[in-house]
C-alpha cells in the first residue's frame, strides 16, 4: 500500500508539472521559443497573487481570474516586443540570450524589492484536508485540485488549437509562416496570442505552487527544470504528451523518494536521461496537420 500511496502522489504530482510546462510546450511547438525566464515567470505570478489574497481577501482560486487575464496581457507584450524581435534579428539562439536576461532581470527584481524570504498563498483548511481511501492512501483536496486543472487547462488548449478558427490559425503559423502570411494571417499577432494563452497558464502553475509549496524569487529555474523535462519525456510540443510526461517525472520522483529521501530528484533525472537516450521524440511525439 505505500507503494500504491506514492504512485497516486506521484501521478498528482504530475499535474503541477504539467501545468508547468504546458505553457513552455505551446510556445516551442508554435514559435520554436525555448523560455528560459519559464519558470521566474511562475514565480512572479504567485508573488502578483500574494497581495490579491492577503490584502484583497480574494480566495487563492479566485485569484487566476484577476492574475492569469493580467499575465495573458503580459505575454502579448512581451512575445510583440521582446521574442519577436529578438527571432527577426537572430533567430532562436537570440531568444535564449533575450529569456535568460529576462530570469536575471526577474529574480534580482524579486530579490531587490521583496526580499529573500519565502512565502505562500493562504488556502486555509484546503491545506490538510484530504480523502482518505485507507490507513496507508490518501488523496489531498489540493493536489486533486490542481490536477483537474491541469487536465481541464490542456484539454482546453487542445480544443482551442483544433476547433476554433483562432486557433487553426495558430496551427498554420507554426507550420509555415509564410503560407500563413500569403492567406491574410498577421502572424506576429498570432504569435503575440499564442504566447499570451501560454503565459496564462504560467501564471496558473505559478498560483498553484504558491498554494503547494512556499516560493522565494529563487526556485524559477529549478521549476524551469522540471518543466522542460516534463516536455522532453512526454514529446516536444505534445500537449498530452506533456501530460505524460508530467505523470511519469512525477510519479518517478515519489517512488524514488520511497526507496531514498534523498533519490526523488536524482530519480526523476534519470528517467529524464533514459527517455533521452532510448525515445529522443518522447513518449508521444507532436503530429503534424
Amino acid at each position: 500500500m505505500i507503494t500504491v500511496n506514492a504512485l497516486v502522489q506521484g501521478i498528482l504530482l504530475g499535474g503541477l508539472y504539467a501545468l508547468f510546462a504546458c505553457g513552455l510546450s505551446l510556445m516551442f511547438g508554435v514559435m520554436r521559443v525555448v523560455n528560459l525566464a519559464h519558470g521566474d515567470f511562475a514565480v512572479l505570478a504567485a508573488y502578483l497573487a500574494l497581495p490579491v489574497t492577503v490584502e484583497l481577501h480574494v480566495p487563492a482560486l479566485a485569484a487566476a481570474l484577476i492574475v492569469a487575464p493580467a499575465f495573458g496581457l503580459v505575454g502579448y507584450g512581451v512575445q510583440r516586443l521582446l521574442i519577436q524581435r529578438s527571432l527577426d534579428v537572430g533567430g532562436p539562439l537570440t531568444t535564449l540570450l533575450v529569456t535568460f536576461g529576462l530570469s536575471i532581470v526577474i529574480q534580482n527584481a524579486l530579490l531587490q524589492g521583496l526580499s529573500a524570504d519565502s512565502h505562500s498563498l493562504p488556502i486555509g483548511g484546503l491545506i490538510s484536508a484530504a480523502i482518505r481511501v485507507n490507513d496507508q492512501v490518501s488523496i489531498a483536496y489540493l493536489s486533486l485540485i490542481i490536477f483537474l486543472v491541469a487536465v481541464a487547462v490542456l484539454v482546453g488548449l487542445q480544443l482551442f488549437l483544433s476547433h476554433s478558427q483562432l486557433g487553426r490559425t495558430v496551427r498554420a503559423a507554426a507550420d509555415d509562416q509564410e503560407a500563413a502570411a500569403i492567406v491574410g494571417a498577421n502572424v506576429r499577432h498570432v504569435f503575440g496570442i499564442a504566447a499570451a494563452v501560454a503565459f496564462a497558464t504560467v501564471a496558473l502553475a505559478g498560483l498553484s505552487l504558491g498554494m503547494y509549496s512556499s516560493f522565494d524569487p529563487s526556485i524559477g529555474p529549478q521549476r524551469l527544470i522540471f518543466a522542460f523535462e516534463a516536455v522532453v519525456i512526454g514529446g516536444l510540443g505534445s500537449l498530452w504528451g506533456t501530460l505524460a510526461g508530467g505523470i511519469v517525472l512525477g510519479v518517478a520522483q515519489t517512488v524514488g523518494s520511497l526507496i531514498d529521501p534523498s533519490f526523488g530528484l536524482l530519480a526523476g533525472h534519470l528517467v529524464f536521461l533514459a527517455v533521452l537516450a532510448f525515445r529522443p521524440s518522447g513518449l508521444i511525439p507532436a503530429r503534424r496537420t
